[in-house]
């Protein structure tokens, strides 16, 4: 019993950073209809500017914590949200009337443009950080296992929730996110109106880096240690997640999140860890073979 409620305190942890990248993706499909597979790689050029931030900060003196994390956030969400406007404006506009097939080839080159260029810049070793937030308490212990919740997966939880309801409000209370679900609906109708469906699209791209902008802060808070190869690994299984909660739903993005992370939490802990990427993968397939709308997803009707 409590080895289970640790993994499941784990595996929520780690499926609200899938879910925050997952929104992401999905976004990008709800206003132009297709995925961005540079969006992973956005999420580690956000966590290795975290880690520079922190570094940096820890050389100036500044030992606050919040004071820490709240200017890594903002530095992280400031940088990469340029660089999600910048692959917006590269490897999508000038192929937004090109066949399907371009802009996702595009974007795979646009990820592979952004792992070799970290690679270049910051080297192919892991950059650690010393941990920022430590500590955490004990909520139930059983035959000598104790469960732990870290502060830093609290911390995760409530920023994962606090930003999910502020998306919501913004994508279903403002003007922009009115313009946002018209873009999505009929674009040509909606220049027609005067709204900027330019503008709107790249404003759609820079609030998907932003959450990708704090899942790296989040999980460098949590792990201590990136790569240049982790917006790969997380960006895929991201996929399956927003693939598998409904691809276009951000609730269903979310959810898909959770459950990737549950998964891979309680198969690790009571089956093989080696196979727990494919126990995902396994998911993503079955999901496209049975449901491809996924659980939260509408399939669409095209009337004629």
């Amino acid at each position: 019993m409590a080895l289970a409620l640790q993994q499941l305190i784990n595996g929520l942890t780690l499926g609200a950073v899938y879910g925050l990248i997952a929104i992401g993706y999905t976004m990008v499909y709800g206003i132009i209809g297709m995925i961005n597979f540079a969006h992973g790689d956005i999420y580690m050029v956000s966590a290795f500017i975290a880690v520079s931030a922190f570094t940096l900060l820890a050389s100036l003196g500044i030992t606050s914590v919040p004071l820490a994390l709240l200017t890594v956030l903002l530095l992280s969400v400031l940088f990469t949200s340029v660089y999600g406007w910048a692959v917006e404006r590269t490897a999508y506009r000038p192929l937004r009337g090109s066949t399907r097939l371009a802009p996702l080839i595009s974007a795979i080159g646009m990820s592979i443009f952004l792992q070799n260029m970290v690679q270049l810049t910051q080297g192919a070793r892991v950059k650690p950080i010393p941990p920022v937030v430590v500590g955490g308490f004990d909520l139930y212990a059983s035959e000598g296992f104790t469960v732990h919740l870290a502060y830093s997966q609290l911390l995760i939880v409530i920023v994962t929730v606090a930003l999910m309801a502020a998306f919501s409000y913004v994508i279903g209370k403002t003007s922009f996110g009115r313009q946002q679900r018209a873009c999505e609906q009929d674009p040509t109708m909606t220049a027609l109106l005067g709204i900027n469906v330019d503008r709107t699209i790249s404003l759609t791209f820079m609030l998907g880096a932003t959450l990708a902008a704090v899942a790296g802060v989040l999980v460098t808070v949590y792990y201590g240690v990136v790569d240049f190869y982790i917006g790969f690994v997380a960006g895929i299984k991201a996929f399956t997640a927003a693939v598998l909660g409904g691809i276009g739903s951000m609730p269903g993005a979310m959810l898909g999140g959770l459950l990737i992370g549950l998964v891979e939490a309680f198969w690790a802990a009571y089956l093989s860890p080696e196979y727990k990427d494919v126990a995902t993968f396994s998911i993503l397939i079955l999901v496209l073979m049975f449901r491809p709308s996924g659980l939260l997803g509408r399939p669409e009707v095209e009337k004629v």
